[in-house]
């Protein structure tokens, strides 16, 4: 039995994937110790793990005070430092470990790895970069912002980049190794098809696809749901306070033939909605990958998850992405003709219920949809994850 550490700082599209990874791990034998966010301890712990924590209010307010440039959220990676290696350093004496696995943002991965000396491995949840992709993302958010705060930023990150090293006596890298904590091996929670540029990967990335776990927390009645023309509406966990879009798709899809199942999530108040048409069924909590295999149709922020667990069971989507790398997900979607793009600001009811139509009419979407979603079930998900594990740790001679 080896034991491995865990690190995972992340929110949950970073911690979600890795559940099944944790559990599977602990079922092959490994203890594992799992560095988390508070609020995520009930979750990790029914995997099994022994579960370590921080206070995730510190550690957001340090990321956010690098501010919006591309400099400045690099620093902010950066500034967490202070946080995440104190707490795990505390937490984790006396204990050793055989090798880690680390998130690939927000987790200071590689340089715990040196100061544990541990063999690491990167978990990675959203799309995979290499330096190309990550230098196009370095140009879209250098040119939001001014020169010289620009400037002010890159000179800011130099001084955080000193202090990491100097206090912990870790080589901290550039922005790609701090943004991306690349390892000798890195699971990355996608199909290659799904992938931009999938093909350009070295055998160091290994794509296992989503990582779709049976999840124990609810469910839902369907037997007076009609799922014929089921459409399923959710802005995930983040970005879900969003009442005049929530009245927008009651405007959108009352009166029409849908089912609609509208999650939103604990940021909104359901009575805040006033009246709710006939058609939907609003809750605060649905279980998302029940409901999806019933939705002909996922309206969504399009986060890395909510998007892949969608195509999983070949759901056809309409992207409204809010922020992060949600972007990025609604243009590989438009891209591989499995949905649309939108933009939620000064987007009409009209407007969205005749892209609904298109979509749940369109043939060539739907075919796109499926054939994504048998890409993602090929790739393996998490029993391949731990099987890519396995294989690294035997060619490190790793045995227990």
């Amino acid at each position: 039995m080896a034991k491995v550490l865990f690190i995972n700082a992340g929110s949950e599209g970073h911690i979600n994937p890795t559940l099944g990874v944790v559990q599977e791990l602990i079922r092959r034998g490994e203890e594992v110790v799992y560095f988390a966010a508070d609020q995520y301890r009930d979750r990790v712990e029914s995997t099994g793990a022994e579960v370590i924590t921080f206070d995730v209010n510190t550690f957001i307010e340090a990321f956010l005070a690098g501010g919006r440039s591309f400099w400045g959220r690099v620093g902010g990676l950066l500034r967490t430092a202070d946080i995440v290696i104190p707490s795990v350093l505390e937490q984790t004496n006396g204990k050793r470990f055989d090798y880690m696995i680390h998130d690939s943002m927000f987790g200071c991965g590689r340089m715990l790895a040196q100061l544990l000396d541990l063999p690491a491995i990167n978990s990675c949840s959203s799309f995979a970069m290499q330096q190309n992709l990550f230098g196009s993302m370095r140009d879209s958010l250098s040119r939001d912002v001014s020169a010289d705060e620009n400037e002010r930023a890159q000179q800011e990150f130099q001084k955080l980049v000193h202090h990491v090293q100097a206090k912990y006596h870790v080589q901290v890298g550039g922005p790609f190794e701090i943004f991306c904590n690349p390892a000798p091996l890195t699971i990355v929670y996608t199909s290659k098809q799904f992938q931009p540029d999938g093909e350009s990967f070295d055998k160091s990335y290994q794509f296992v696809g989503p990582s779709i776990a049976p999840r124990t927390n609810g469910s839902f009645d369907f037997s007076r749901v009609d799922t014929d023309q089921l459409v399923y509406i959710s802005l995930g966990t983040v970005f879900n306070h969003a009442v005049d879009f929530y009245k927008l798709c009651f405007a959108a899809f009352a009166d029409t033939p849908y089912t609609v199942i509208l999650s939103i999530g604990n940021q909104t108040q359901i009575q805040e909605l006033g009246e709710i048409p006939a058609n939907f069924i609003v809750r605060n909590y649905v279980p998302q990958l029940e409901v999806l295999q019933h939705a002909k149709l996922f309206i969504t922020h399009g986060g890395m998850n909510s998007a892949s667990e969608g195509l999983y069971y070949g759901v056809p989507l309409i992207v409204l992405p809010q922020g992060s790398d949600q972007p990025i997900v609604a243009r590989r979607v438009a891209e591989l003709g499995a949905g649309i793009h939108l933009n939620q600001e000064g987007l009409a009811a009209d407007h969205l219920r005749e892209a609904a139509e298109f979509v749940l009419k369109d043939s060539s979407i739907q075919k796109a949809s499926l054939e994504i979603g048998e890409s993602f079930q090929a790739a393996g998900g998490y029993p391949r994850a731990v099987e890519e594990i396995f294989a690294y740790k035997q060619s490190l001679g790793i045995t227990k």
